[in-house]
C-alpha cells in the first residue's frame, strides 16, 4: 500500500481562514443591524389566513405590511390594514377602514353611510368592489383614535360590526406590497379610490 502524504496548512492558509472568518462574522453582524430594524420598525411579512378579505386577498398570499407610514401619517379610509385583534391581542387580522375617528357608521342594508364635519349630511360610500355584500342595520359613534373596520367578504368576515372598533395603537400597518402569488404582485394591492 502506497503511502499518502496530507499536505499541512501552510501560515499563510490558516491567516486567510481566519481573515475569511472573521469577515463572515463581520457580514452576518452588518446584516443583521440592517435587517433587524428594518423588521422591526418598517416591514413585516403577513401571510393572509382565512376568506374575510376575498376576492382582494385570498388564504395563503403573502404580502409585506409598511409599519412605518402610520407614525409619520393617520390612517385614511379604504386603507387595508394589519392590526392586532382587540378582544385577543396575540391574533392578527387584516381589514379594510371603512370609518374614521370621531365619524359616525350607518349601515343600512348594503349601504354604508359616513357622518362627518365634512358631510354632515352624510355620505354613502362607493363600495362597487365589493362581490358579496351583507345586510346590516348597525348605528356606530367613532371615538378620537378608534377606526371602524371591515372585511371586503361582508358575510364572511369577523370585523367591527361584531366586536367594535380598533383603536390606533392596535394598528400594525397597511398592506404595502403582494409578493405572492406571483401573478398578482403588486404594490398597494387592494387601494382603491379614496373617500374623502
Amino acid at each position: 500500500m502506497e503511502e499518502q502524504n496530507i499536505p499541512t496548512p501552510t501560515k499563510g492558509a490558516e491567516k486567510f481562514n481566519k481573515k475569511s472568518f472573521w469577515e463572515l462574522v463581520r457580514f452576518a453582524l452588518f446584516a443583521l443591524a440592517v435587517v433587524i430594524p428594518v423588521r422591526i420598525f418598517i416591514a413585516q411579512p403577513f401571510i393572509v389566513s382565512g376568506s374575510s378579505m376575498f376576492p382582494t386577498f385570498e388564504d395563503g398570499q403573502y404580502l409585506i405590511i409598511d409599519e412605518i407610514s402610520y407614525r409619520l401619517n393617520d390612517p385614511e379610509r379604504n386603507d387595508v390594514v394589519v392590526f392586532k385583534y382587540p378582544n385577543d391581542q396575540k391574533k392578527y387580522f387584516i381589514k379594510r377602514i371603512i370609518g374614521l375617528p370621531n365619524e359616525t357608521v350607518d349601515i343600512r342594508g348594503k349601504e354604508i353611510i359616513i357622518t362627518n364635519e365634512t358631510h354632515p349630511e352624510g355620505l354613502v360610500l362607493d363600495q362597487s368592489y365589493i362581490q358579496n355584500p351583507s345586510i346590516d342595520d348597525i348605528h356606530f359613534q367613532l371615538k378620537d383614535g378608534e377606526y371602524f373596520v371591515m372585511g371586503d367578504n361582508r358575510n364572511a368576515s369577523s370585523d367591527s360590526r361584531f366586536w367594535g372598533a380598533v383603536s390606533k395603537d392596535l394598528l400594525i400597518g397597511k398592506a404595502f406590497v403582494r409578493l405572492f402569488p406571483i401573478t398578482k404582485v403588486g404594490i398597494l394591492p387592494g387601494d382603491y379610490k379614496k373617500v374623502e
